[in-house]
């Protein structure tokens, strides 16, 4: 859905104060529309690490979610080889909802130079108070990165997508469990497929099985059944579909709902929780690729 009414800003070499004025002013211009007596606005604080070659799928992904998430969106665009400051385009998006208006507000931060070092200096005065805060990393994970630990530190829940990554990096991911709550959406895009398989049970307690298929879908399904048999599975095989054999006979796929990145996303958005079936798929992916476990990330001061 298009929003019915935009009231936007965009300013070169700002700073945090100044955004925190136009996004007063913007919300005042709106209200003035006589919209104050019907808008529910922000429940949430949505954040997303966008390097620039993935900017365009994340505006795409923002806008399919329209007014089901009403939130405060900070893109955060980080352009470590310019020159330092920050740069901001501004927002007030509002969409018709029956007798009400949902009203969204979408910061868009170019981090240039040393900014891109620092982004927990920039989100934290813009968070909104007493809702929950989420991050959508987009590509390879930031670890050992200060932008990937200072955003940890600040966030509820840490979104990720290990089909985005060049290679699985999921045990160095479990080290930071215990700081925040973190979800995968290659995870929940094999919800069919671990309900397919938790229907051969017992029976697949004694089976051989192979898995073959995209490497970071494969590893995690992997994972999990290695974790939920309590045994060895046989190592995975590379390959563009994904698909099990057991006991030699191949499994029908499931029938998988399709779903946009819009609706992945807007499922993760309303977890709060540990997903700790998913976080033990984590820790077997590891094992079993003999990747180790290093030790648990410590929450910085």
């Amino acid at each position: 859905m298009a929003p019915t009414l935009v009231e936007d800003w965009n300013g070169q070499d700002t700073t945090v104060a100044e955004i925190e004025r136009e996004l007063a002013r913007l919300r005042g211009s709106i209200t003035g529309d006589g919209l104050e007596t019907n808008m529910r606005t922000s429940v949430m604080t949505h954040c997303a690490w966008v390097p620039p070659e993935w900017l365009e799928k994340a505006e795409a992904t923002l806008a399919g979610m329209a007014e089901r998430h009403p939130s405060r969106t900070m893109l955060l665009i980080p352009k470590p080889d310019e020159p330092n400051g920050l740069d901001a385009e501004v927002s007030v998006r509002c969409f018709d909802a029956g007798e009400r208006h949902i009203c969204s507000e979408v910061i868009e931060l170019s981090l240039r130079g040393n900014r891109t070092i620092a982004p927990a200096s920039i989100v934290l005065p813009l968070l909104i108070s007493d809702v929950p805060v989420f991050c959508r990393w987009r590509g390879e994970p930031g670890f050992g990165q200060p932008a990937w630990e200072q955003l940890v530190g600040v966030v509820d829940r840490l979104i990720v997508n290990s089909s985005e990554w060049s290679r699985p990096r999921f045990a160095e991911l479990a080290t930071f469990f215990d700081l925040t709550a973190i979800s995968d959406i290659t995870w929940s895009r094999l919800h069919s497929w671990r309900l397919a398989l938790a229907r051969c049970w017992p029976e697949i307690q004694e089976q051989e099985i192979d898995i073959r298929g995209p490497l970071a879908d494969a590893t995690l399904l992997h994972g999990w059944l290695t974790t939920r048999l309590g045994r060895a599975v046989a190592a995975i095989e590379e390959a563009g579909e994904l698909s099990v054999r057991l006991g030699g006979e191949e499994l029908p796929p499931p029938e998988v709902e399709l779903l946009s990145p819009s609706d992945l996303l807007s499922a993760e958005l309303d977890r709060l929780d540990r997903d700790r079936v998913y976080e033990d798929a984590v820790r077997g992916a590891s094992l079993a690729r003999g990747l180790g476990f290093p030790q648990p990330a410590q929450r910085q001061n």
